[in-house]
């Protein structure tokens, strides 16, 4: 794969996160006009974010005719054995970011144990092949609800390193710099202009 492309499709139709990765790739890939995704959304029957994420970027591919971007994220929680994980958007099956951050809660109940990681698989489709990229963002789940920024389970989530506030609490700047989708997405990006080998 050589040279950027005039226009990226992005395989979500969530709004939030088109606004974030509009903000995390627009100056990691200069002159490329990023195309929000309109077409039919794809069944996401993947045992992995990455197998997710390329159901995604290969459906946009395949309805658009242009290259295309897309992830799958969520947060692993360590006493619950990894869950949600891939089910992350799904836990609570409300489609409500408030039910499942509350659902969450409920099952971790008051374990001691409050570890946890947000992990982004990142890939780009095009014709010529696929590049992938996979990073996670350590840190722990509170005990309640903090913040106004950002979404999904960000109000819950104490970054290692964040002193003591949640992802919702960091600034969109603050957050991309150092996020799993900010560190996934900027590897993406690097491989796309050729720059370093995608894959972990």
């Amino acid at each position: 794969m050589t040279g950027l492309p005039p226009r990226i499709v992005l395989g979500t139709g969530n709004a939030h996160k088109v606004a974030e990765l509009t903000a995390i790739l627009g100056p990691l890939l200069p002159g490329v006009e990023l195309v929000r995704y309109d077409g039919p959304s794809p069944v996401e029957d993947g045992d992995t974010f990455l197998a997710n994420a390329l159901i995604k970027a290969r459906a946009a591919h395949a309805h658009t005719g242009l290259p295309a971007i897309a992830d799958d994220s969520g947060i692993a929680v360590t006493a619950l054995g990894g869950e949600p994980g891939i089910h992350s958007a799904r836990y609570a099956g409300t489609g409500r970011d408030a039910d499942n951050r509350d659902l969450l809660l409920q099952r971790l109940g008051g374990a001691d144990d409050r570890s946890a990681a947000f992990v982004c698989a990142a890939v780009y489709v095009t014709d010529d092949g696929e590049l992938q990229t996979q990073e996670e963002w350590p840190g722990a789940v509170t005990a309640g609800v903090r913040g106004e920024g950002g979404f999904g389970y960000d109000p819950l989530f104490v970054p290692d390193g964040a002193d003591g506030r949640t992802a919702a609490e960091l600034t969109a700047e603050e957050k991309n710099a150092v996020s799993h989708r900010g560190t996934a997405f900027t590897r993406l990006a690097a491989a796309i202009r050729g720059e370093e080998p995608s894959g972990r």
